[in-house]
């Protein structure tokens, strides 16, 4: 990854768009974080692509229908090494709920990596409609 940090998350941001989760696993430092806020069974902190990747991510993507996903990416404000992001996602969850999700995410980038996400969103409309 090169560029500066806001550079760093527009390229993530495009590969998540595009469901790319070989390349989004290449953006994150070996030992970056993830943070959830809430108390879902997927908040909390996951350390590591692998664990970022396949439990938080793996456990969210199990309740959508893969084929309705969509993400829309919606900007970046940034500065220094900390760059908030913001899109949304949409789908239907396994039980043919309609999943619709406003995300806000400050990542922070070192180096040309990922080294901390801190993402947030409605957890309550998660948790009816994802966690139900």
């Amino acid at each position: 990854m090169h560029g500066t940090p806001k550079d760093v998350v527009l390229d993530y941001m495009k590969a998540l768009a595009a469901g790319d989760m070989d390349r989004l696993r290449a953006f994150f430092d070996a030992d970056a974080t993830w943070t959830l806020a809430g108390d879902l069974p997927v908040s909390g902190t996951w350390t590591g692509p692998d664990e970022i990747f396949d439990e938080f991510v793996a456990a969210m993507t199990a309740r959508l229908v893969p084929e309705t996903v969509e993400i829309e990416f919606l900007g970046v404000l940034a500065e220094g090494e900390r760059v908030l992001a913001e899109w949304r996602t949409r789908g239907l969850t396994r039980k043919g709920a309609r999943y619709d999700q406003h995300c806000l995410a400050v990542f922070t980038v070192r180096d040309g990596r990922i080294a901390a996400v801190r993402e947030h969103f409605d957890t309550l409309h998660a948790h009816h409609v994802v966690f139900a």
